[in-house]
């Protein structure tokens, strides 16, 4: 592994290409990063603090300016769409804070994510209570009231509600205790089963890289090791820099 461009799977469902940019007219963050996700896998981003990370996300969906590089959705350039374009072509996006409505109750929260669908999404909301138990047991509470960990259940189903052919996640497990995060990956590996791919920002490196097909080790908003997740974690150099040993 080395830090040679990276070439994506032109099949990818959500291809991030070579994207330079950064916030407003400041700084570049970054610097000719390339993300793919290919159906019903699950990609991970992992990196030290300011390695762009979240950028990178935000720049697949839409929130900051590229200089140069491409964003691509199921082999349509979606480069200069907003962000609520994006949604309506097939993106779910999970912001890491203020995800959720928390004075709405949790059937509430999920039916705002069904506000581009003009379908019945009944089907859909029983899938979600499917996938997340506890939330049909609270759907008549606010969302506020509930831990953090049924919190982010919440932010999640109300992101599927959408239907996406992409979900993306930014720091999913932030917060939560190491019990629960090992259930919302359970839960986050059900939905790439289903066929939908995964795009994650994770600090709990070694824990995502387990459940990825894809790893993405970013330093300084550019690319440093891209790889299957077993093989990032094998990687002695990769263990040492990034994974505490």
């Amino acid at each position: 592994m080395s830090e040679h461009p990276v070439t994506p799977n032109p099949e990818a469902v959500l291809i991030g290409d070579a994207m330079t940019g950064g916030y407003g007219t400041g700084a570049d963050i970054l610097h000719s990063c390339t993300i793919a996700v290919n159906k019903g896998e699950i990609a991970v981003i992992v990196g030290p603090n300011g390695a762009g990370k979240s950028t990178a996300m935000k720049a697949v969906f839409g929130m900051l300016n590229l200089r140069e590089g491409q964003v691509r959705l199921n082999g349509e350039d979606i480069t200069k769409l907003s962000p609520q374009d994006r949604v309506a072509k097939g993106m779910g996006f999970v912001p890491q804070v203020r995800n959720i409505f928390p004075t709405m109750s949790v059937e509430e929260n999920l039916e705002m994510g069904a506000f581009i669908r003009t379908d019945d999404y009944k089907n859909t909301m029983e899938q979600i209570y499917t996938l997340f138990p506890i939330l049909k047991d609270k759907r008549r509470q606010a969302a506020g009231e509930l831990s953090g960990g049924q919190r982010q259940q919440v932010a999640v189903g109300r992101a599927l509600m959408t239907k996406p052919s992409v979900l993306m996640l930014d720091e999913p497990t932030a917060g939560v205790s190491p019990i629960v995060m090992d259930e919302l990956f359970d839960r986050i590996i059900e939905i790439a089963r289903t066929g939908i791919s995964i795009l994650m920002v994770e600090q709990n490196a070694r824990q995502a890289l387990e459940i990825a097909d894809k790893g993405y080790v970013l330093v300084q908003g550019a690319n440093r090791y891209t790889d299957t997740g077993q093989a990032l974690l094998a990687d002695p150099e990769v263990r040492r820099s990034f994974l505490g040993g």
